[in-house]
């Protein structure tokens, strides 16, 4: 147990700036209190003490504002930062480094009983603020949900999940761009400079505004070294067809006969 409770110390000091001391984290963090009260509801839920489990899961919702369902599995140096408003679902499986910030549900979005209702979260997800992850699928190892998304499908491991409902973000392709950022720091929020869909399809005109700027100054070099020197005081010069109105177009049209 104390084993246990020093790793979620340490990942808590590790992922927030604001953690001054072991002590400070044991005495003042929400988060950390709901978990270790979960723990004492979840024996006695898998003991068969369904009620006692029920009674000690509320006290902790009333404590701490964060609401864990008994029958919930969850890893270890799992972090709820703030935690007010949290609720995690009776099937819901939080895995090893997830990290969860406040207002997020891990609800269902069906009614029978007995089956999956709840979402998987694998190693090292971070859920941003006021996030809802509804359903019984999985969200891949080291994936990111962004502040206020809504997600209604699974989520490939190291993939972004923003909006509502959600979008996924190149999985591969943004792991690859944030190995840097990671190094640096923690992702806080699970929200990234590249996480905005407006923002990357204004990269995707811009990039594309950029070739063909690029493919029309070809075609005018081109053009210019057909047209030749100029011959008479007035004509175009090489440069002059990219850069000002002079444009001989009845030469041009001559070279094309």
């Amino acid at each position: 147990m104390f084993q246990r409770l020093r790793e979620d110390i340490a990942c808590i000091l590790e992922r927030d700036p604001a953690a001054r001391s072991a002590f400070e984290v044991l005495t003042c963090y929400p988060g950390l209190h709901a978990l270790l009260m979960h723990r004492w509801s979840h024996a006695c839920w898998v003991s068969g003490w369904h009620w006692p489990a029920r009674f000690i899961s509320h006290l902790a919702r009333f404590f701490t504002g964060i609401e864990i369902h008994p029958g919930a599995v969850i890893g270890r140096a799992v972090f709820i930062d703030h935690g007010m408003g949290v609720v995690i679902g009776e099937m819901a499986v939080v895995g090893d480094r997830c990290t969860i910030y406040q207002g997020v549900t891990l609800g269902g979005t069906a009614l029978i009983k007995g089956a999956k209702r709840h979402p998987t979260l694998e190693a090292g997800v971070i859920v941003g603020a006021n996030a809802c992850v509804l359903g019984g699928f999985t969200v891949g190892e080291g994936a990111r949900v962004g502040s206020g998304a809504v997600v209604t499908k699974p989520v490939p491991p190291g993939a972004t999940a923003v909006g509502n409902p959600a979008r996924i973000i190149a999985a591969e392709t943004d792991a690859l761009r944030e190995a840097s950022a990671a190094k640096m720091g923690f992702s806080a929020y699970g929200v990234t400079q590249g996480d905005d869909p407006v923002a990357q399809a204004m990269k995707g005109l811009i990039d594309n505004a950029s070739d063909t700027a690029h493919q029309v100054a070809l075609l005018w070099a081109a053009i210019e070294t057909l047209q030749g020197p100029r011959k008479a005081e007035g004509d175009c010069v090489p440069g002059d067809a990219q850069k000002t109105d002079c444009f001989d177009a009845d030469r041009l049209n001559r070279l094309m006969k």
